[in-house]
């Protein structure tokens, strides 16, 4: 029966896609009644069906996606359409992708926006009819799992139309991906299974997938696939299939220096034989996660820095080469010198040409809906592994018991996929993501505990499960009814009798496999569930960190921690698509994750938004890249991108229109008292100027205050080593810049807390009432207060507003919800800080507060009890661009990241 509608599903789809204009909730409801009654579906599609199919299909309709951003070189000139106008371009490669796209069941909204993002991409690549020499660099900044992939799938189509001959793609840097991805471009682009391909039974080569099945005149020919990477051997096989190059040649290879060498060798091998044919063909390099390995940096181990050059190598080859890299986190990209050329090797791969930014369609399931929106919801706390297994240990370290909350994860998960099926998703896959331990020894242990928990659940429902309301006493089955009562009982078609009779099939299928480096690591084959899809648990790390799609992600327990921005989201797999099952969806995360992927969302959304503008300025890439690099957070990853170079490195920082929060402070005793003395001082000094005092309802507020006392202030002040933003060095020559100008005259805000209960201190006589703070324990133990929570702000929303009247809070509000509705994007309840620092002719704004951190009872002893933090918003600056001078260097990156986090970082995951 699934496979009726699913079908049905699909030719409406088409038949919608082939008819002009919008689509009504009737016509949907017409299209599907007239497709019924023809003989492949008469008698076999219910009323009820055909009406939740309407639904599900008006649900996929409302999907919109905007076009996205942008940023172009100076001398771009377009070409694509003339092409198009003068016949001289086909769509033979793009028509197969599209009905492709159709058939799965793609908004109509979102394979136009592809079509037109793709054609902008393909706009900027050079024009294959030109015969002299170009090279072109690009990038394009989708979100986590947002469908790059889909994205470059229909560049290569286009290229291939427009004439491109050799495609490469460099998929990942680990085996998995790579094969993920060729499978992927398979459906795509090739039209046949390349790993039947490679066997000899030619009954079995034959196998016509994806694509193919629409037309079958032309079939590109793959050097690569999906079981093995490029072999210099198995491509000379194919020479002859080559021939005159009148269909394309693709390549998906993994990002490894071996792969890479042996590439170029055959290349050149091959171009000698073959004349100049081969490298004269225009060649498009397609760098997937481009921001990982292909960096030119000086880490202590030389392999990053050869797959750079190999990559420009292999670009150089060609008279006339794209290159465009696909990245979520660009921020290592856009910190590529553009004056880093070579004479050898000719151009780095900064996108000097172009940057374009892609929306996520607004089903997106990302940072903003699991973090933000409905945190409650989707996200629960770790709290009780520090015992069991602690964040930071060793390779050795045992995992004789698992953390009780992973158990209840595992059971959320057989809970979750029982309802899905109850629900008729039981042919989709489902999977749970398992990412505790960078170590794979530690990653083993914990796959064997975690297939222990299953095995229970397993014999526990086999003996009992069929006993009705009896089955609550087996201990297991009790506890499975526990999650669903607490997590799923109001979810839709999840009573628990439906639960309880799923159960048996679900934890049959179910597998517990680890995806890593070992030789234990298990390959995630989505294609082998037949009928009905694979339900798998995957226990990990790095290998689950970037790229790889696990299909159908409904729970994820995630026990890892970085302080770098590309890192972070990389590792968030749970991001993408949630169709029919995005309330079931859970992330178990520690607390202080919670805030990092909040705060992380912003400087995203913030990037985003900086490449909107720099798009309306006509700005180039480099003067983007100058931007991004000038971003304060942007420090956040210097540590990745120029760790180990054991020399200084200075970068300029923008605080201009910034919020720069005391985020982290040492509890140091000392250090505490000198810091309220500092406040004091001010205080007093304020005070003792004459200043009169207004009192708004978030505290004691003095306007016009003189720089010098600012200062003196922020010279005692010590937060915390690690965090860079508040280095007073930095502060003291960022406002000594502007000192006699744009930062003369303060506004100073003593806030306190509205509650009643809230604990009393003051400050020369200035009363304050302490903010309640959650902070992170871990933190805590190593002497450090840490602000954690949904938002890590020591502020509360609203602050930065102190200081300005209606009309320029009004002016800033309406601009930033014309922006979004703008670009198509839902408006925050809560409105970001920089609106209203970004105010043009407000004064600098700092606020001082007594903090006072919620701790549990256990570490109470360690809590340094009243806190003075700072808040500072930085008003617009004209002065210099609004950036000053920032060193950095190994020591510094040590004492802001710590050993451990700088050697992950730069050496990269032991699985």
């Amino acid at each position: 029966m699934k496979q009726i509608l699913s079908s049905l599903e699909g030719m409406t789809s088409m038949y919608m896609a082939s008819q002009p204009g919008p689509h009504t909730a009737q016509s949907i409801r017409e299209i599907i009644a007239q497709l019924r009654v023809m003989p492949l579906f008469a008698g076999q599609v219910e009323d009820d069906d055909a009406e939740e199919l309407a639904r599900l299909i008006e649900e996929k309709y409302g999907i919109s996606m905007g076009f996205g951003a942008i940023v172009d070189a100076e001398d771009f000139r377009p070409w694509l359409h003339d092409a198009r106008i003068n016949g001289e371009i086909g769509d033979f490669y793009w028509g197969r992708y599209r009905k492709l796209l159709n058939l799965k069941g793609l908004p109509k909204s979102v394979i136009d926006a592809t079509d037109e993002v793709t054609d902008r991409v393909l706009d900027r690549l050079g024009d294959p009819r030109n015969l002299s020499a170009w090279s072109r660099r690009g990038m394009v900044v989708g979100h986590v799992q947002s469908g790059k992939t889909a994205n470059y799938t229909g560049l290569i189509c286009k290229a291939a139309d427009a004439g491109y001959r050799l495609i490469v793609v460099i998929a990942g840097i680990h085996n998995n991906l790579r094969n993920q991805t060729q499978a992927r471009i398979d459906e795509g682009f090739i039209g046949r299974d390349t790993g039947r391909l490679a066997h000899a039974n030619r009954a079995q080569r034959q196998k016509i997938i994806g694509v193919g099945q629409f037309d079958q005149r032309e079939f590109p020919v793959s050097l690569t696939n999906t079981l093995r990477d490029f072999n210099k051997a198995t491509a000379t096989t194919n020479t002859s299939q080559i021939g005159q190059y009148n269909v394309p040649v693709v390549l998906v290879i993994k990002k490894n220096s071996s792969t890479l060498k042996n590439l170029l060798e055959w290349l050149k091998e091959h171009s000698v034989h073959q004349g100049t044919q081969m490298v004269s063909q225009p060649m498009l390099l397609i760098d997937d996660e481009a921001d990982n390995a292909s960096i030119n940096t000086a880490y202590a181990r030389d392999e990053v820095t050869r797959i750079n050059g190999q990559i420009r190598e292999l670009l150089s080859l060609f008279h006339r080469s794209c290159y465009v890299g696909y990245t979520a986190t660009p921020f290592a990209n856009i910190f590529i010198d553009p004056d880093t050329d070579d004479e050898t090797l000719k151009q780095d791969l900064f996108p000097r040409h172009f940057i374009i930014g892609l929306d996520a369609p607004s089903n997106y399931f990302g940072a903003q809906k699991v973090f933000l929106d409905a945190r409650e919801r989707h996200v629960r706390l770790i709290d009780d592994n520090e015992d069991i297994l602690p964040m930071k240990h060793k390779i050795d370290h045992p995992v004789d018991v698992l953390p009780e909350s992973l158990i209840r994860a595992v059971r959320a998960f057989i809970v979750a996929r029982a309802i899905r099926n109850a629900r008729g998703q039981q042919g989709a896959h489902a999977s749970m993501l398992i990412n505790a331990s960078r170590f794979t020894d530690v990653q083993g242990r914990l796959r064997s505990r975690v297939a222990d928990v299953v095995d229970r659940m397993r014999d526990a429902v086999a003996v009992d499960g069929a006993k009705g309301k009896a089955a609550l006493r087996n201990p297991e089955i009790a506890a499975l009814h526990a999650v669903w009562e607490a997590e799923f009982a109001e979810a839709e078609g999840a009573d628990w009798p439906n639960v309880q009779a799923r159960l048996h099939e679900v934890l049959v299928a179910a597998r517990v496999v680890e995806v890593n480096a070992s030789k234990r690591s298990q390959p995630l084959d989505y294609d082998q569930g037949g009928e009905h899809g694979v339900t798998v648990i995957a226990v990990g790390g790095f290998s689950l960190s970037r790229g790889l799609t696990l299909e159908g992600l409904t729970i994820s327990y995630f026990l890892r921690n970085s302080m770098m921005y590309d890192t972070l989201m990389q590792m968030g797999r749970w991001f993408g698509y949630r169709p029919g099952y995005e309330d079931l969806c859970r992330i178990w995360i520690p607390a202080d994750g919670v805030g990092w992927y909040a705060h992380i969302h912003e400087a995203m959304d913030d990037l985003q938004t900086q490449l909107k503008r720099m798009e309306l300025a006509k700005a180039t890439p480099e003067q983007f890249g100058l931007a991004v690099r000038s971003h304060p957070e942007s420090l956040i990853v210097t540590a990745r991108n120029k760790m180990g170079t054991g020399r200084e490195f200075p970068m300029k920082v923008g605080l201009a229109g910034k919020l720069v929060e005391t985020t982290r402070i040492r509890t140091d005793r000392d250090q505490l008292d000198r810091n309220r003395q500092a406040g004091q001082a001010l205080a007093a000094a304020i005070r003792a100027s004459g200043r009169a005092p207004q009192n708004p309802s978030r505290g004691t507020l003095f306007s016009g205050v003189s720089v010098d006392l600012i200062r003196d202030f922020l010279r005692a002040f010590r937060a915390d080593a690690s965090d860079p933003l508040t280095d007073p060095r930095l502060m003291s020559d960022y406002i000594d810049a502007r000192a006699d100008t744009e930062l003369r005259e303060w506004d100073v805000l003593f806030a306190s807390a509205q509650k009643a209960d809230a604990t009393s201190a003051d400050l020369s006589g200035i009363d304050m009432r302490a903010f309640g703070r959650s902070v992170g324990e871990p933190d805590l133990r190593q002497g450090v207060l840490a602000i954690s929570g949904t938002s890590r702000r020591v502020g509360s929303p609203g602050d930065e507003r102190v200081g300005l009247t209606k009309e320029q809070i009004d002016a800033a509000t309406n601009t930033f919800r014309e922006e979004r509705i703008r670009d198509g994007k839902p408006v925050p309840e809560t409105l970001p800080p920089r609106i209203f620092c970004e105010v043009r002719g407000r004064r600098p704004l700092i606020i001082l507060r007594f903090v006072e951190p919620v701790v549990p009872d256990e570490l109470k002893a360690k809590s340094p009890g009243l806190v003075l933090a700072w808040s500072i918003c930085f008003p617009p600056s004209d002065v210099q661009g609004g950036t000053v001078e920032y060193i950095v260097n190994t020591i510094r990156m040590r004492e802001m990241f710590g050993e451990d986090e700088i050697e992950e970082e730069a050496l990269g995951d032991p699985d």
